[in-house]
């Protein structure tokens, strides 16, 4: 899978802006502040239709403008592709205009077809947050994941968090209307289908993640599943009513990352040090190339934003023998971090201030 040409119109600080990728790496060097971490966020966008740092869709749009656009013209082993992506704040001539919009090859799409077409592994210094912060965010990076390498948990996680906003609506009204219990019994069914797909998929991947090879000391992802099951929503159903939730499903996974040293296991997110998370995660992205590898049998684009500054010199290393292996874009302000052996097989962009 390649990356041939990025167009941006409008985006973050960019009004107008080509980029050209050859087929094997390239390095954007630039100041902090001058757009690097935009080209990969734009590129990151058009992978999985979302940002990893915008909530919304309006603040990536330049501002003072109401209109941004993204092109991509890709190649893969279908042949070539263009995507485009297309920004508004939702009104435009004051008409009221759909805030995101999906085409391949100028025919729109829904955001369930539109991603995979290109798919992407992003690694930044704040990926910590993976371990460091909240379940959600580490439901939101199985998600990333396995929405970009399986279109079947796409469809069922797209169904189910439809579903979940529905039953917990009318677990509302049962709580506040009196309204009778059978009005959850399908989407007690839609949620058991699809949360059981969405749990063994995820399993999968954790699965694969604990089969990978220990490059710098031993990791074990544990998954905390949260089964849905009839029996489990009929234990938990009084309580659903009164707190108006679902209480049981893949919604309210989580995971674990522990890591063995001397004969015992610790967790990271509470025990581990500021240099064994690094670690922890360099190990789940390189896991996460590998898998989406297997899954698609393409290697998915490498984005890696301004890290080098993160790793040690044997970690960095290790990250220059991964790069080869497929396209990688990756950023720094800092040039003297890339060796010079290493520095002469890269297509270097200089990014100005202006």
């Amino acid at each position: 899978m390649i990356l041939e040409e990025l167009n941006l119109k409008d985006f973050r600080n960019y009004s107008q802006k080509e980029f050209k990728f050859r087929t094997n790496s390239t390095l954007l060097v630039g100041q902090n502040a001058v757009g690097k971490t935009n080209i990969l966020e734009a590129i990151y966008l058009l992978a999985t239709g979302k940002s990893f740092r915008a909530q919304k869709g309006e603040e990536m749009i330049r501002y003072g403008h109401n209109l941004s656009r993204l092109r991509a013209k890709i190649s893969n082993i279908e042949g070539e592709e263009d995507l485009e992506i297309v920004l508004t704040t939702g009104e435009i001539l004051g008409k009221r205009v759909p805030k995101k919009r999906y085409l391949v090859n100028g025919i729109p799409r829904r955001m369930m077809d539109f991603v995979g077409n290109l798919r992407v592994v992003y690694f930044g210094p704040e990926d910590l947050k993976i371990i460091l912060n909240s379940p959600s965010v580490r439901r939101e990076w199985l998600d990333y994941v396995l929405e970009q390498a399986d279109k079947e948990y796409r469809r069922a996680n797209l169904s189910y968090q439809k579903g979940l906003r529905q039953r917990n609506k009318l677990l509302e009204q049962v709580r506040e209307q009196g309204k009778p219990r059978g009005v959850l019994f399908f989407w007690d069914k839609l949620l058991i289908e699809n949360g059981g797909i969405i749990s063994r998929k995820r399993e999968e991947f954790i699965d694969f993640i604990n089969s990978q090879p220990d490059y710098f000391g031993q990791i074990d992802v544990i998954y905390d599943k949260s089964i849905i099951s009839p029996q489990r929503l009929e234990r938990y159903i009084g309580k659903e009513i009164a707190s108006g939730m679902t209480l049981v499903g893949p919604h309210r996974d989580d995971f674990d990352v522990k890591i063995k040293k001397g004969g015992e296991e610790r967790s990271l997110h509470t025990f581990g040090s500021r240099g064994e998370q690094r670690t922890a995660i360099f190990s789940l992205k390189l896991a996460e190339l590998e898998f989406m590898f297997e899954k698609t049998k393409e290697r998915p684009l490498l984005l890696l934003d301004d890290i080098f500054s993160e790793l040690d010199s044997h970690r960095r290393e290790r990250l220059l023998e991964v790069i080869p292996k497929q396209q990688t874009i990756l950023s720094t302000a800092d040039i003297n971090l890339v060796e010079k052996e290493h520095l002469k097989k890269l297509d270097v962009i200089k990014l100005g201030a202006s």
